[in-house]
């Protein structure tokens, strides 16, 4: 039954919208699983979340999702970081700032209070990389984040050190 002022009138099953509820209010994640976001200029910080993705999976992470900042729905990202327990923010420094699809998606985070999550940031910079000071800056306006080690700094491609980088960060941000 709708109630025109007010919305559906719920009768049945009240447990589990009352567990919803819980879970909304208290900004708990409502899956275990990885959600990595990334903006990317070229393609190559594209490439690093990706291939995070398979060493995430291949590590036994129960769900990973990968999403393109730059093309995709902004509401579905926001509404899959807070869906998750663990976020990876993956992006291009851009005028020595961050990729402004990546600063556009955590200033909505920042604005709907989003907290109680562990956070794994990967940087790509050729001269100066600094999209991860900057995520970091708009992280600590948040309460209850926990940045996990490494911050991964890749300078324009993956290499083998930064793909070592990329491997201990699955495994940081996968450990309990």
């Amino acid at each position: 039954m709708i109630c025109p002022l007010h919305g559906p009138i719920l009768k049945e099953n009240l447990e589990h919208y009352i567990n919803k509820y819980d879970i909304w209010s208290s900004y708990k994640a409502e899956d275990d699983g990885v959600f990595i976001a990334f903006s990317s200029i070229h393609g190559n910080t594209a490439d690093a979340a990706r291939e995070l993705a398979k060493m995430l999976e291949e590590k036994g992470a129960k769900k990973v999702v990968v999403t393109d900042l730059a093309r995709c729905d902004m509401a579905e990202a926001i509404e899959d970081a807070f869906r998750y327990d663990k976020i990876i923010l993956a992006s291009s420094s851009y005028n020595f700032e961050v990729f402004p699809p990546m600063d556009q998606f955590l200033r909505h985070l920042k604005g709907k209070n989003y907290q109680n999550r562990k956070v794994g940031i990967v940087e790509n910079g050729t001269w100066s990389p600094t999209a991860a000071k900057c995520i970091r800056e708009i992280l600590d306006g948040m309460k209850d984040i926990t940045v996990v080690q490494p911050i991964v700094t890749i300078r324009s491609k993956l290499n083998e050190d930064s793909r070592k980088d990329l491997a201990e960060l699955a495994d940081a941000i996968l450990k309990n």
